[in-house]
């Protein structure tokens, strides 16, 4: 959202929820609202559950176009919900990545491959491999050795412009 730093016009913003209730949409819904809140330019204009699914993110996309013609950015919970609207996006006409700015969380691979035809502009990762670091840790506990009372998994943000370098390394 840097993009939008030096305008105060406002941003529309329409954002695809994960499974109601869920802890990964609860989270990301705050996560985001915490970050969005002290920025009055952005505006959330819809919100609803994509149930983490390509085909209801499509469902819902179509149905946010149909009601809101002005989407500058679209946040989803997921990446496969981000790629079922992007499906939507392009059959409405407009170009995912540039006419809406597509922001996605989880990291795998068809996202990547979305960031490099520029159609996906920022993807959080959520990395599920930790189980390396998890056996790592279970080890060391098994030794009697002391472990960090918390760990964080290995995680990144990646743009566009990094997608190529890190898809052929995606395991996920």
């Amino acid at each position: 959202m840097k993009e939008y730093g030096g305008t105060s016009e406002p941003v529309n913003v329409v954002e695809l929820q994960g499974t109601t209730g869920s802890a990964p949409a609860n989270d990301r819904k705050a996560g985001f609202a915490e970050v969005i809140k002290g920025e009055p330019k952005f505006k959330v204009v819809a919100s609803q559950t994509g149930d983490f699914t390509r085909a209801k993110g499509k469902e819902v996309m179509q149905a946010f176009l149909k009601s809101h013609k002005d989407i500058d950015v679209l946040y989803a919970h997921n990446d496969d919900m981000a790629l079922g609207a992007i499906q939507a996006i392009e059959e409405a006409g407009r170009k995912p990545g540039t006419d809406i700015k597509v922001i996605s969380v989880d990291g795998i691979k068809d996202a990547f491959v979305a960031m490099q035809e520029k159609k996906i502009n920022v993807v959080v990762e959520c990395n599920p491999l930790l189980g390396d670091q998890l056996m790592e840790l279970a080890q060391k506990v098994a030794a009697g050795e002391s472990v960090p009372r918390r760990v964080e998994v290995k995680e990144g943000v990646f743009t566009q412009d990094q997608a190529a370098a890190a898809l052929p390394g995606r395991q996920y």
